[in-house]
């Protein structure tokens, strides 16, 4: 064989290990994703995400449609985004600042309200999960009182059997 065609299946060869490389290096890249994806921490957060977007339909929904009406029976219609406050330029007369204050307020107000609603949800679903842990506590207890009975009850049979077979 001449050197020259020694020399090209040297390259050719090289440039197949060098493909292979990058399958691998790319199977490697994709692996590592996978792995990264199918981490429990990421599918949590992605799941938390979707489901806080449907949750705050519901909280505005909660607020919007059914507190912020018995709050406006409460305080008479008041609604405060509409106050503010304007500055003229003392530069320009044909030019001024407007302070929307009464939009931040109601802003405040919205805050609070959403964040009471949040509260009843989270301590209504505490509540509901500790009733649920005393309930199974309560079981368990019970099983564990049923079974110490049956031990209790085995050995005195145990102990009946020993003495009538040594009689």
């Amino acid at each position: 064989m001449s050197k020259s065609k020694i020399q090209s299946h040297l390259e050719k060869q090289h440039i197949r290990n060098m493909a292979v490389a990058k399958k691998v290096t790319n199977s490697n890249f994709l692996n590592e994703f996978k792995e990264f994806i199918n981490r429990g921490s990421v599918v949590d957060l992605a799941v938390g995400i979707v489901v806080g977007g449907a949750f705050t339909n519901i909280v505005n929904s909660l607020v919007n449609d059914i507190l912020m009406p018995f709050i406006g029976l409460i305080s008479g219609g008041i609604d405060f985004s509409h106050l503010s406050v304007t500055i003229p330029d003392a530069l320009d007369p044909n030019h001024s600042v407007v302070l929307a204050y009464g939009n931040f307020i109601q802003n405040v107000i919205n805050f609070f309200i959403i964040a009471f609603a949040i509260f009843l949800v989270v301590r209504l679903l505490n509540r509901a999960r500790e009733r649920r842990e005393k309930l199974l506590k309560k079981t368990k207890d019970e099983e564990k009182k049923q079974e110490k009975e049956e031990i209790f009850l085995l050995r005195e049979i145990r102990d009946e059997l020993k003495k009538t077979s040594k009689k």
